[in-house]
């Protein structure tokens, strides 16, 4: 994890007043753009997948759209678990559950497959950045609609400031970076 968060260091930049005046963006571009440093990235988000023995405990692990993507999918396949997307609302072709939720500046909603997690299914949550936890609260709600359990969060960084673990309601989260 420290080769993970020293990478995160050196190749996250900062984008001030994007995409609005007073944010800022936190751009992992460079970050992926390093095979090694991703690497080291997927394995630490991963860690949050398995046991203390390093048993994989997860049968999905699910991806919030739009960088949550870029992250999970790598992620299940360090876990040998299935990836699933959770899109913006009208993304997804098949039959859908929806949960609207509110984001740092507007409101949005969040659709996955109503046959993506099955009944049971043990679900890790991956996204870039917890900010006010909407977006893990809404994808939470998601995955229980299909009978899924949440076993935990994994995040590059978590904007403290903004109290996003809260809406995490006990889950375990790991959280690279802690801003």
């Amino acid at each position: 994890m420290a080769e993970a968060r020293a990478a995160m260091a050196r190749l996250v930049v900062d984008v001030p007043d994007f995409p609005e005046p007073g944010v800022v963006f936190k751009d992992i571009t460079p970050l992926l753009a390093d095979h090694t440093a991703f690497e080291q990235v997927v394995a630490a988000l991963a860690s949050a997948g398995q046991d203390d023995a390093g048993h994989v405990v997860v049968d999905k692990v699910v991806g919030m759209e739009a960088r949550g993507f870029i992250l999970a999918a790598p992620v299940a396949l360090a876990l040998g678990a299935g990836f699933v997307p959770v899109r913006k609302a009208g993304k997804l072709p098949r039959e859908t559950h929806g949960e609207t939720y509110d984001l740092e500046y507007g409101s949005a909603t969040l659709e996955l497959h109503r046959d993506a997690v099955a009944e049971g299914d043990r679900v890790l949550l991956v996204d870039d950045v917890l900010a006010t936890g909407g977006t893990v609260a809404a994808t939470r709600r998601l995955v229980e609609s299909c009978g899924g359990v949440v076993v935990g969060v994994a995040v590059l960084m978590e904007l403290g400031f903004l109290a996003g673990r809260e809406k995490c309601d006990g889950l375990p989260l790991t959280a690279l970076e802690t801003l």
